[in-house]
């Protein structure tokens, strides 16, 4: 080596195992998000509250910052301007560290003017962004999951292994598969088979792992994609730019079995797709828990977001049982119980929450506005007097009024009524509804 070189290494468990690899990292946003609507109706996927402060993209983007991967990529084409905001204020990177996290929307060029079509169309369509400066791997992740993983095992593993694609993937109960991609690998876990959700039992049977993989469940289990690759640069080009295909899960994984060598990366952690509106609430409410499967106070894997500089919340006479309570809020002499509570949030007096994701405000009203408020005759923002509600989430800015019930009890599945609707068993108020005095939904 030169005078002046310097080689770079992984260290995983304390060895020094190869020379690092240059990584890039893309986060795909999503297409419409309809399985979530009304969450996605003024916003794409990726920008989706979380947990009282956060938003989802700051899964992905934590856990590849925490890496120790700083040149992250975002692609998306719906409802983009939140996340543009979020990520414009949460991600400002330091002039000599060569990190940032870009957001990738779809353009129209000279080479074409469609939207993405899918997972995979999105990255060609962005492949010209990727030829500058030295890469070696890419790294393509989800960004709807819930999830904390160290992105240095994988890749070591791929390098070790010599594979050209790996796959995170995890055991998932066979009820399941139907919205995944399962996979059956040997002994050196070489993808031997792969179908992207499969519908036919034999297929899904064929699939089944041997042996008891889950002590707590006897439900029987397959091998399932998380929708995380690592892609060395010239097989990612070389599929995405001799072929027309959409997805990778559909189209580039299959084409390229038997053609690459394609590893599976084992993840035995906690893992959730946030796709629809049932899973959003359960995964937020499971944050709640006295020790909650992810965990946001580990120091070591910390999840960021925008700093907001907010005051500390405000509780007056409060009864909160396994609640999540964010920054900025007031809370007066009501109930919180098992239910997250987002920023800037105010529940007044003889309010009782239930079983409520909470999404917050985006600014406190000042005495102008409630002046306002109240000659328009409408609510101020946040939860009013007396309002019991069950089974719910509120999205931002929403609007309760006094005396309020809301539950989705007795209601089917798409019922609607004022804005307010009902989504696999739950009732959602969405973003900057009026909810007004007295109603009993």
């Amino acid at each position: 080596m030169g005078s002046g070189a310097t080689v770079d290494t992984i260290t995983i468990g304390g060895d020094i195992q190869r020379m690092k690899p240059r990584v890039v990292s893309v986060v795909m946003g999503g297409g419409r998000g309809t399985r979530l609507q009304p969450l996605t109706s003024l916003r794409c996927k990726p920008a989706v509250p979380l947990a009282g402060k956060y938003r989802l993209v700051d899964i992905p983007i934590s856990n590849c910052l925490n890496s120790g991967l700083n040149q992250i990529y975002v692609l998306t084409q719906f409802n983009t301007a939140s996340l543009h905001r979020h990520i414009r204020e949460s991600y400002v990177f330091d002039a000599f560290g060569g990190g940032f996290v870009d957001i990738l929307s779809a353009e129209q060029t000279e080479a074409g003017d469609n939207w993405y079509q899918g997972t995979s169309d999105a990255v060609r369509q962005n492949l010209h962004h990727f030829h500058a400066g030295e890469k070696d791997l890419f790294l393509i992740v989800s960004g709807d999951q819930l999830y904390q993983m160290d992105f240095r095992h994988i890749i070591e593993q791929h390098q070790r292994s010599g594979a050209e694609v790996t796959i995170a993937a995890k055991p998932v109960p066979i009820s399941q598969v139907e919205s995944l991609g399962i996979m059956r690998v040997g002994k050196s876990l070489e993808i031997e088979e792969f179908f992207e959700k499969p519908k036919e039992p034999g297929v899904i049977n064929g699939l089944k792992m041997i042996g008891k993989v889950d002590r707590e469940s006897d439900e029987e289990r397959c091998l399932a994609s998380m929708g995380i690759y690592i892609f060395n640069k010239s097989t990612l080009f070389h599929a995405l730019e001799h072929s027309n295909a959409d997805d990778f899960g559909k189209e580039i994984i299959p084409g390229l079995l038997g053609r690459a060598k394609l590893h599976a990366f084992i993840f035995d952690g906690y893992w959730e797709d946030i796709g629809t509106v049932g899973a959003f609430f359960e995964a937020n409410l499971r944050f709640t828990e006295r020790v909650p499967p992810f965990n946001f106070f580990d120091r070591d894997r910390v999840i960021y977001t925008h700093a907001r500089f907010l005051p500390a919340s405000k509780l007056n006479r409060c009864r909160i049982e396994q609640g999540v309570v964010a920054d900025g809020c007031v809370i007066s002499d009501a109930e919180v119980i098992h239910s997250v509570i987002g920023i800037r949030s105010e529940i007044r007096e003889e309010g009782l929450l239930e079983n409520v994701v909470m999404m917050g405000a985006d600014f406190r009203e000042s005495p102008e506005d409630r002046e306002s408020n109240v000659e328009k005759g409408i609510p101020h923002i946040g939860i009013g007097r007396g309002a019991v509600i069950r089974n719910a989430i509120i999205d931002k800015n929403a609007r309760i009024g006094a005396n309020v019930k809301l539950s989705p009890e007795g209601k089917p599945d798409f019922y609607e009524d004022g804005g307010i609707v009902i989504r696999d068993g739950v009732l959602v108020v969405p973003k900057d509804t009026v909810v007004p005095d007295n109603t009993d939904f």
